[in-house]
């Protein structure tokens, strides 16, 4: 059996969870969420605590129950505390700004980019920083990266959008010859 799946999964207290014919769900201060899972993994709740096994012993069964356990982790996690992202913007000239539920980005084309913001997601813009939260950790990592995707941090300047932790490798460029 997976490591993963043979830790404890707590549930958090105001956190409730119920399971119906494979769909696992969650409900909790931030909000809800459900989700369809395989046949190879039982899950089980008993009390305040989940319990993952697979079901016989093949290595499917095995690795699907330390994905499902993950899952699970972080859907709890999700709607007790929630997920946050950090984007930078960085480079002269570009910028983005808020207009409502869209996301206006001036990053060097000769038009500007406008991106929805997903159900479920908050967008705060203090100068060249952007912070993305919700309650779905896959919502907020797909968010993010798809922003990061449109004008990715280029090695020589560093200018573009990156994660706040991200380290861009520089290069060194050309040099002037004497």
């Amino acid at each position: 059996m997976s490591r993963i799946a043979k830790q404890q999964i707590t549930l958090p207290e105001n956190t409730t969870a119920t399971i119906a014919d494979g769909t696992f769900a969650v409900k909790g201060k931030l909000g809800a969420l459900s989700r369809l899972f395989r046949r190879e993994v039982k899950i089980s709740i008993e009390g305040s605590e989940v319990k993952v096994d697979p079901v016989g012993k093949s290595i499917t069964a095995n690795a699907m129950s330390g994905t499902t356990a993950s899952h699970i982790k972080n859907m709890i996690e999700g709607v007790s505390k929630g997920f946050e992202k950090k984007l930078i913007i960085e480079g002269v000239g570009l910028r983005y700004n808020l207009n409502g539920n869209k996301i206006k980005l001036d990053i060097g084309f000769s038009h500007p980019v406008e991106v929805e913001i997903p159900d479920g997601l908050k967008v705060v813009i203090e100068k060249s920083n952007m912070t993305i939260t919700g309650f779905d950790k896959e919502l907020v990592g797909s968010f993010a990266a798809k922003l990061r995707s449109l004008k990715k941090a280029e090695p020589y300047k560093g200018k573009g959008i990156r994660y706040s932790d991200e380290v861009v490798r520089r290069k060194q460029g050309k040099k002037a010859s004497a």
